[in-house]
């Protein structure tokens, strides 16, 4: 079941207590579709400089990513940076040139309009909006936002979410939107706002599932060394939403909780080896293999 994935691909300069890479392939887009792309086929729509690098294209095309919606502009590609603190629980933006991103539009190509699951990365809630709204025949469909837009553009936001079936955030961005301090009431009132299904990030802690029903709390995988966090979180996403597609979920079919919860799961084994190495490299050599014996681990160091 094909998921179209909407947001920024871009350029990272990355420094953390591991080391320091100047230039390296990012963006949420790109994240959530590689991870995503071994579960399910996957398209993008995005936006690139024409300094995007050949290999960068063909390291997404060789992970069966359907390239038709990503736009090529003159000009620079997104580029940011930013160095972690020693523990890597912070970090310090350097630097964020929009670049043509700054512009960007997301132009669907016919034949996306038609597919059943979407994932709208952190764009303003509008551009959102606008996406969704062109889409038909969608079974599943949600996405990312950030403080800014819910402190700036609340209104707007509120709008877009409600017609959303999943909401994926951290818990900073939950109590902010919700106005709640404490996370089960923060995510009552978000629920209520539209979106059946929230999942709220915690980082090194882990991640928690909210519906109508109860919840689902979901640990990190413990790592020796964590090499670089960045696209963590989109890596989450894209193994949540990634999982769902590729096995037809539709919340109308499915009542029970079982194939969010093991969805949460592939989720936090995608964040867990995005951070193995820096940037988009251990999705270069990952096999499915490898991710469902994590999967197998998860379950054995989670069952009482």
């Amino acid at each position: 079941m094909s998921l179209v994935v909407v947001g920024s691909v871009a350029y990272d300069g990355v420094e953390t207590p591991h080391g320091k890479v100047d230039r390296m392939l990012g963006g949420a887009c790109t994240y959530i579709s590689l991870a995503a792309s071994f579960f399910t086929p996957v398209s993008i729509v995005a936006v690139v400089g024409d300094d995007f690098a050949k290999e960068d294209v063909d390291l997404l095309a060789g992970r069966g990513i359907d390239l038709e919606g990503l736009e090529r502009a003159p000009g620079k590609t997104f580029f940011w940076a930013g160095v972690y603190s020693a523990d890597m629980n912070d970090r310090t933006t350097l630097r964020t040139d929009l670049n043509v991103f700054a512009d960007f539009q997301p132009k669907l190509p016919e034949r996306y309009k038609s597919y059943p699951y979407l994932m709208l990365g952190n764009i303003q809630p509008a551009l959102q909006r606008g996406v969704h709204s062109q889409m038909h025949g969608l079974k599943f469909a949600g996405g990312d936002t950030m403080n800014y837009w819910i402190q700036d553009y609340r209104a707007e936001l509120e709008a877009t979410i409600r017609a959303w079936d999943f909401l994926l955030i951290n818990d900073s961005e939950a109590r902010m939107l919700s106005g709640e301090n404490n996370l089960l009431k923060a995510a009552r009132v978000i629920l209520s706002m539209g979106p059946s299904a929230l999942v709220i990030k915690r980082g090194e802690y882990g991640a928690v599932l909210f519906h109508r029903d109860g919840y689902f709390t979901a640990p990190a995988y413990l790592l020796e060394s964590v090499f670089d966090p960045t696209g963590a979180g989109d890596s989450f996403a894209g193994g949540f939403l990634g999982y769902l597609a590729g096995c037809g979920y539709s919340p109308s079919q499915d009542a029970s909780s079982d194939t969010l919860r093991r969805a949460v799961v592939y989720g936090s084994v995608m964040g867990s080896f995005c951070c193995e190495k820096f940037g988009v490299d251990r999705f270069r050599n990952l096999t499915r293999a490898e991710i469902d014996a994590r999967f197998q681990e998860f379950q054995a160091f989670t069952h009482f």
